[in-house]
């Protein structure tokens, strides 16, 4: 357990999480007289993974989609729909953050894309930009949950599951945290009057920007059913949606430019690299932990304490909601999954079921202070300091939190889509 406390205190003191890892593991496998060059053999096998091949293809597509002006079309098409309701703006940000996490899997990207351009909007209607900055980081949080989904593919990766299954097992659990996030809007809009459009969109304008919106929503249609038909691989199906992107970016919408190409691989080769750095040197601490029997210790602890498995998940929701706080999502992944793990199978508890409750509650720490790096995206959009956004935070993460519950203990809203198309 040393291993542990000691990769939390270099947490604390600031040190990037890739170091600490590789600090902690190295330190460990001095210790047990092992030679150092398991570090380069265990760091060069956690990133030699065909499934993570996938991982810079749906950066990519992301950004192409992104740049193709995908994210314009998608608030057109949402705004037909239900701006017209009373917090008109708030539900249509929403609904966007919804249809952008089909696309990009990524809560950064939707934040960032959907926030662009809904913040300055609703911000003309005399919305509270304290209201609208938490409200669109909290929806991009659905991005990894809706699939395509890094965080799933990376879990499915390490639990040896079916990511196909994860991903399907995400969409009801996704369109919860939606319509949470909608309901509260609407009620909130209904005492501060805030408005949406000033009529109903006509039947021939949703069926424009339904037309607009259509290409890319498809999208992940292709993407499920290409996996489930067994046409393609998860891991191919990155290859598939960065194709699909440069030829309706490029070649419907024409909003797509060579010139934007360049930034945009060197953009996806950076984050690629965060990621991998961090999965590398995580599988190195992974298997210094399981030589030095962490896991069988953690879950022996656990086992003698709680024989309840709906006791166990609520102990690991506790732990997940406090490490999304300071620890990004990849990272809180490979540290907590192969901890757990053993735990969850022990107890019976359904592994797709389990990744999804995982991914809900490190997506949730992306819009919680102090890391919350969606909060800093949307804040630094509309200008406003964390400290000013808490008001309307607070009531939205109850939101989130009350959705999590949900998951966590009707394992149906994420086990019904994959075993009905099992």
């Amino acid at each position: 357990m040393i291993y542990i406390v000691l990769l939390f205190v270099l947490f604390l003191i600031g040190i990037p999480i890739c170091f600490s890892l590789g600090m902690v593991s190295v330190a460990g496998i001095i210790q047990g007289g092992t030679p150092l060059i398991v570090v380069i053999q265990r760091m060069f096998t956690g990133a030699d993974s065909t499934a993570l091949i996938a991982i810079p293809l749906f950066i990519l597509a992301g950004g192409l989609m992104v740049q193709g002006g995908i994210s314009r079309r998608i608030v057109d098409f949402a705004d037909a729909l239900i701006g017209h309701f009373p917090s008109g703006l708030a539900l249509v940000s929403i609904l966007a953050c919804m249809f952008f996490a089909a696309i990009t899997g990524s809560a950064i990207a939707a934040t960032a894309a959907i926030g662009g351009i809904m913040i300055p909007i609703m911000r003309e209607k005399n919305y509270e930009d304290t209201f609208s900055a938490p409200l669109i980081a909290c929806g991009g949080s659905i991005g990894p949950i809706i699939p395509p989904s890094i965080p799933l593919l990376l879990y499915g990766t390490m639990a040896g599951v079916s990511v196909g299954k994860l991903f399907i097992g995400g969409f009801i659990p996704g369109i919860i945290m939606g319509l949470g996030l909608m309901i509260y809007s609407y009620y909130v809009g209904k005492k501060r009057h805030y408005v949406g459009r000033e009529k109903k969109a006509s039947r021939e304008e949703r069926i424009r920007t339904g037309k607009d919106a259509l290409l890319a929503l498809i999208m992940p249609i292709i993407i499920i059913g290409g996996i489930l038909s067994g046409i393609f691989t998860a891991t191919e199906s990155g290859a598939i949606a960065c194709a699909y992107a440069i030829i309706i970016g490029g070649f419907v919408y024409r909003e797509l430019k060579p010139s934007k190409m360049f930034d945009l691989f060197v953009d996806c080769a950076k984050s690629t690299g965060q990621v991998l750095i961090v999965v590398s040197c995580a599988s190195l601490f992974t298997w210094v932990i399981t030589v030095a029997q962490v896991p069988q210790t953690v879950s022996a602890l656990l086992s003698s304490t709680v024989s309840n498995k709906y006791v166990l998940l609520m102990i690991i929701n506790v732990i997940l909601l406090i490490a999304g706080t300071f620890i990004d999502t990849t990272s809180a992944l490979v540290i907590f999954t192969p901890l757990f793990l053993p735990l969850v199978k022990a107890m019976g508890i359904d592994l797709i079921h389990f990744g999804l409750v995982m991914a809900v509650n490190l997506t949730i720490g992306m819009c919680t202070p102090p890391l919350g790096v969606c909060l800093f995206v949307s804040g630094s959009i509309a200008k406003v300091s964390l400290k000013d956004q808490m008001r309307d935070l607070l009531p939205m993460l109850a939101v989130l939190l009350i959705v999590l519950l949900v998951i966590t203990y009707i394992p149906q809203t994420v086990t019904f889509l994959p075993n009905l198309f099992a």
